[in-house]
């Protein structure tokens, strides 16, 4: 992630806002599909505090979370979700699973069923490495073209996808990097434009796309300020879900939000980049907009919630998918930020 909690405490008690059940009707899917978004819950007497910052579904109620200040373990959790209104009822943390060192700050995991593995993006190192479920390492990774190595400071690999049907891995830098245009702070007004990578079951990349973020919502100089794509999820028709986040922190950090975007883009209708190039002249791949939300921060509630974490949980009795979200608390910092679970309920 783009961002840094500084690790003194604020100097006012707060809490933050929550954000209520919201119910949309959207076309970016499907002439007829809904998008519920659920109210957002946490589970402090279950879930310890954690810097989650991906998830995957590994079947069941079974899920793998990874966090971006852990290198020697995966988490389980377990995850009831409603089989009617796909509302998350209960967050359980099963414990961690040791594994060989992910060379720090992962940002994002996916299970692969044919071969029962788990792939972790770092943004350390941009790479994508594949483990075991018993956290060994298999040797294999994503042959990560060499522009990704252009990502500056913490703005790298920051998600992750798998399609299981197409056998395809998809990668998207966070923000903008070095030589594609100018990034994306709170006053400048700037859309930041990434890399969209796919990636054969052979681990060689395929094509890749230009991605062109929203402009921030933020028109003044923040405390702290990040904006990029935090999440990435693979649709069974090769469409992609992308999660745009904007996290803005004023100066007296009363006021901060978190705003979310997710949309749908096709990558067959897009136009592959030449990796070799810069993007500023490259065209972007459309997207759609599914669904939009803002949590923040007041003194008398709690709630605001940076998303990093997203997959696919079950599909429920009626035929609609569940996307699963946690988010990013970094360790429930100074006592008032929480650890977040929402679903989305993609309606036929």
């Amino acid at each position: 992630m783009c961002w840094y909690m500084h690790r003194s405490k604020w100097m006012v008690s707060v809490r933050v806002i929550s954000l209520l059940v919201l119910t949309l009707s959207t076309t970016a899917l499907g002439a007829q599909e809904m998008v519920r978004i659920n109210k957002q819950r946490s589970f402090p007497q279950s879930v310890p505090p954690g810097d989650y910052s991906g998830i995957t579904w590994l079947g069941g109620s079974d899920y793998a979370v990874v966090c971006d200040k852990t290198n020697d373990a995966y988490m389980r959790f377990s995850i009831d979700i409603d089989s009617l209104s796909g509302d998350i009822r209960q967050v359980r943390f099963l414990g961690k699973q040791p594994m060989a060192s992910t060379r720090r700050d992962a940002e994002d995991i996916v299970f692969v069923p044919q071969d029962s593995t788990l792939f972790i993006c770092c943004e350390s190192d941009n790479e994508v490495w594949e483990y075991r479920l018993d956290g060994s390492t298999t040797g294999r990774k994503l042959m990560v073209p060499a522009v990704y190595k252009k990502a500056t400071g913490n703005c790298g690999l920051e998600a992750l996808a798998y399609d299981a049907v197409h056998r395809r891995f998809w990668i998207v830098n966070e923000s903008t990097m070095v030589g594609d245009g100018e990034q994306a702070t709170a006053s400048n007004g700037v859309a930041n434009r990434l890399r969209l990578q796919a990636f054969g079951c052979d681990m060689q990349p395929l094509q890749q796309y230009c991605y062109l973020m929203e402009p921030p919502k933020a028109d003044k100089p923040a405390y702290l300020f990040a904006m990029g794509v935090s999440a990435l999820t693979a649709m069974d028709d090769g469409r992609l879900l992308v999660l745009e986040r904007e996290f803005y922190v004023p100066k007296g950090k009363l006021g901060a939000y978190a705003y979310c975007r997710l949309f749908c883009v096709e990558p067959e209708k897009g136009r592959p980049v030449d990796t070799a190039r810069p993007l500023a002249d490259a065209t972007p791949i459309e997207k759609k907009l599914v669904c939009e939300w803002r949590t923040s921060l007041s003194l008398l509630n709690h709630g605001v919630a940076n998303y990093e974490g997203m997959c696919f949980g079950p599909t429920l009795a009626d035929g609609r998918r569940i996307l699963v979200l946690v988010s990013d608390s970094q360790h429930q910092y100074a006592g008032v930020l929480k650890d977040w679970f929402r679903t989305i309920v993609i309606e036929p």
